[in-house]
C-alpha cells in the first residue's frame, strides 16, 4: 500500500495509473531474423514439400487419418473453445474494459473506417463467400444435420440457413476478435514486439523464453497450411471460371500456371507494403463483392430472399445453443457430420487465427475495444449472413424449381458459376467473379505472408523483403505439391492437415485468453476506475452522512491508509514492471514520460524513414 507522508518509488516516477500506454515504436527494440524460429520452422515446410513431391500418395492417407484422429479426440474441444470465445469477448466489450484503447491514451485510429473494415473482410474472408456460400446451405438443405429435420422441406431450408450462419458467424469472429485484440492491445497498449509468444507475457513474466518460441513457429505453420489449403481452393474455382470463359480445359497445367501466376501478383503486393497493396485491393474487393451480392438479390429470387433474410438470422439465432452442443453423444452420425462440417470448420478458423488476429491488430489501432469487438464480430458476420442467404437461397430456390445443376451432385466450384449462369449478363459476371476470386487470392496470401514475415523477425511489422518472399514461395510451393498430388482430393487432405496444428492452437487460445484479462485488469485505465470507485463511494457517503444534500467533491491528501488507494497495492511488480523502460539489451534506463527522452541519452536516428518503413523510431535491425 502507498504512503501519504512519502511517495513511493515507481518506475520513472510515473504512478501505474498514469501511465498514457507505450506503443512498440517507442521502445528500443532490435529486429532481426530469429534464426531459430525461422530456421525450425523453414525446414518443417520444405521438408513436407519435398514429401509431398517425393510420396504424394501418402499425403492424403496421412491427412485423413490425422483428421478422423483429431474430430474424434478433441471435437468437443473445438466447440468450448469456439463458445467461449464468444462469451469472453462480448464481456470485454460491454464490462469495464471496453474503453480502454488499443494504443495510447490520445492515440486516433490509424485507417478510416471503410479501408478498416475493407481490409478485415478481404483477409478474414477471402474466397470462401464465394466458395462455400452458393453450395453449403444448398448441401444442407438437400442432406440436413442428422437429428434435425426431412430434407428438402421449408424447415430444411431454415436448418440450412441456420448451420451455414453458425459456421461463418459468430464463432470465428469471436476468436479472431480474441487473438487480434490481445495481440494490439499488447503491441499498442504495452509496447511489446509484433508476436503471438508476447501475448503470454502476463503469465510467463519474460521468463520461459523456449515457450515463446514453440508459440511463434506453431503460429507460422498454422498460418502456412491454413493459407495455403486456401489459395489451392481458390485456385481451383479460378481454373474453373478460365474453363467456362476462356474455354480452356481444365489440367492440373493449368493450375498449376494460375497459383504462379496469381502469387506473382501477391509477391508484388507483399513487397509494396500493407498500406499500399492490401488496402488498395481489398477496397476495390469490397465494392466488387459487394455488388455481386446486390446483382444476385436484385437478379434472383427477390422476393423470396427478402423473406428468408430475417427468417434464417432468427433461425441461426434460436437454434444456436442446440447446434453448439452437437457432439460425440449424438451418435455416430453426428460425429462423421460435425467431422465433415462443423469441428472442422472450427478446426480451420482456429488455425487462422495467427494469421488473421495478427492482420487486424495492425489495422485496429487506436480503436477501443469495445469498438473492436463490435466491428470485427458484428460486421463481417452481417455481411457473411447476407451473402450466405443470397447466394445460398438463390441455389436453394434454383433446386426447388428443378433447374440443373442444383441436385447436389455438381462440384462445389461449380454451383457458383452455376447460379451466376442462371442470372443475367453470364458473360459479363463470369469475367468479373474470376477477377474478385483473383483479389482475394492476392489480398489473403499478400497479408498471410508479411504475418508471417513479422512472425520469424522478432516482431518486426516491416520484415525484409527476402523473408516475406520466403513465405510466398512456400505458400505457392504447398499448394502446387497439393495440385501434383491429387488436385481437389489433395487440397481436402492439406485441409486435414489443418488439423493437426490447430489442436496445439486451441489450447493457446484458453490461455490467450487468461493472459489478456490479466492485462486488462492492470490496464492504467482500470487501476484509474478502481481508484475514482473507491473514492466516489466513500466521498458521497461521508458527503451524505455530514452534509445532506448539500456537499460537492474536492481533492485532498488522506491520512494513510485510508485514501482512494488503501486497498490496492500501485507498487506491485505486475503493475509497475511492464512500463519500466530499458535499451536494446533489456537492461533497465530511466525515461521522462513527459518529454519522451531517455536517461542515457539515447535519441532516435532517422525515425521518419524508420516510422514509414514500419519498424518504428525507437528499433534497431540486426
Amino acid at each position: 500500500m502507498s504512503s501519504t507522508n512519502a511517495a513511493p518509488a515507481y518506475p520513472d516516477d510515473m504512478h501505474p495509473g498514469l501511465v498514457p500506454g507505450i506503443s512498440v515504436e517507442e521502445q528500443r527494440n532490435r529486429f532481426g531474423v530469429d534464426k531459430l524460429v525461422f530456421g525450425v520452422t523453414a525446414v518443417l515446410i520444405v521438408a513436407f514439400i519435398i514429401w509431398g513431391i517425393a510420396a504424394p500418395d501418402t499425403v492424403g492417407e496421412v491427412a485423413g487419418n490425422a483428421l478422423n484422429w483429431g474430430m474424434y479426440n478433441f471435437g468437443w474441444l473445438f466447440n468450448i473453445i469456439m463458445s467461449g470465445c464468444v462469451v469472453l469477448m462480448l464481456v470485454i466489450a460491454f464490462s469495464r474494459f471496453g474503453t480502454i484503447k488499443l494504443g495510447k491514451d490520445d492515440e486516433e485510429p490509424e485507417y478510416s473506417f471503410f479501408s478498416w473494415i475493407a481490409m478485415m473482410f478481404a483477409a478474414g474472408i477471402g474466397v470462401g463467400i464465394f466458395f462455400f456460400g452458393p453450395s453449403e446451405p444448398l448441401n444442407h438443405y438437400i442432406t440436413p444435420p442428422p437429428l434435425t429435420v426431412d430434407a428438402e422441406t421449408p424447415e430444411a431450408l431454415h436448418q440450412a440457413m441456420a448451420q451455414s450462419h453458425f459456421h461463418w458467424g459468430v464463432s470465428p469472429w469471436s476468436a479472431y476478435a480474441l487473438v487480434g485484440g490481445a495481440l494490439a492491445y499488447s503491441t499498442y497498449r504495452r509496447g511489446r514486439v509484433s508476436l503471438m509468444s508476447s501475448i503470454f507475457t502476463p503469465l510467463t513474466k519474460g521468463g520461459a523464453a523456449w515457450t515463446g518460441k514453440i508459440v511463434d513457429i506453431l503460429a507460422i505453420v498454422a498460418t502456412l497450411f491454413g493459407t495455403a489449403a486456401s489459395l489451392g481452393v481458390a485456385s481451383l474455382q479460378i481454373t474453373e471460371g478460365v474453363s467456362i470463359v476462356g474455354g480452356i480445359e481444365v489440367s492440373t497445367g493449368v493450375l498449376i500456371a494460375i497459383v504462379m501466376l496469381l502469387s506473382t501478383g501477391f509477391m508484388i503486393s507483399a513487397v509494396s507494403g500493407v498500406s499500399k497493396g492490401v488496402r488498395i485491393l481489398s477496397n476495390i474487393n469490397i465494392t466488387l463483392t459487394l455488388g455481386a451480392i446486390f446483382f444476385v438479390f436484385v437478379t434472383g429470387p427477390t422476393l423470396f430472399l427478402t423473406n428468408l433474410i430475417p427468417s434464417g438470422t432468427i433461425a441461426y439465432v434460436d437454434k444456436y445453443m442446440d447446434m453448439a452442443s452437437r457432439s460425440l453423444t449424438w451418435g455416430t452420425e453426428t460425429l462423421d457430420f460435425q467431422s465433415a462440417w462443423t469441428a472442422f470448420y472450427w478446426a480451420w478458423w482456429i488455425a487462422w487465427t495467427p494469421f488473421v488476429g495478427m492482420f487486424i491488430a495492425r489495422i485496429s489501432r487506436g480503436r477501443t475495444l469495445r469498438q473492436f469487438v463490435i466491428v470485427t464480430i458484428v460486421v463481417p458476420t452481417t455481411v457473411l449472413i447476407l451473402a450466405f442467404t443470397i447466394f445460398g437461397g438463390t441455389t436453394i430456390s434454383f433446386n426447388r424449381d428443378n433447374i440443373p445443376g442444383f441436385d447436389g451432385t455438381s462440384s462445389t466450384e461449380s454451383v457458383l458459376y452455376a447460379m451466376f449462369e442462371q442470372l443475367p449478363l453470364y458473360s459479363i459476371t463470369s469475367v468479373l467473379l474470376i477477377v474478385i476470386l483473383s483479389i482475394f487470392f492476392i489480398t489473403s496470401a499478400d497479408s498471410a505472408s508479411v504475418v508471417m514475415g513479422t512472425m520469424s523477425s522478432k516482431g518486426d511489422p516491416a520484415p525484409k523483403k527476402l523473408i516475406v518472399l520466403f513465405w510466398g514461395a512456400c505458400m505457392m510451393g504447398i499448394a502446387v505439391v497439393m495440385l501434383l498430388t491429387g488436385g481437389e482430393d489433395a487440397l481436402s487432405g492439406l485441409q486435414s492437415l489443418t488439423i493437426l496444428s490447430a489442436l496445439p492452437f486451441s489450447v493457446i487460445l484458453i490461455f490467450i485468453g487468461i493472459a489478456f484479462l490479466r492485462d486488462l485488469s492492470t490496464d492504467p485505465l482500470a487501476i484509474r476506475n478502481t481508484y475514482a470507485r473507491s473514492a466516489m463511494r466513500a466521498a458521497v457517503i461521508k458527503g451524505l452522512e455530514e452534509y445532506g444534500d448539500d456537499f460537492e467533491l474536492t481533492v485532498n491528501q488522506a491520512d494513510e491508509g485510508k485514501g482512494a488507494g488503501a486497498d490496492f497495492d500501485s507498487t506491485a511488480a505486475h503493475v509497475t514492471d511492464w512500463y519500466q523502460r530499458t535499451n536494446e539489451d533489456g537492461e533497465n534506463v530511466g525515461y521522462d514520460y513527459e518529454t519522451g527522452t531517455w536517461a542515457d541519452g539515447y535519441e532516435a536516428e532517422d525515425s521518419d524513414s524508420e516510422s514509414e518503413s514500419g519498424s518504428g523510431s525507437g528499433s534497431k535491425k540486426d
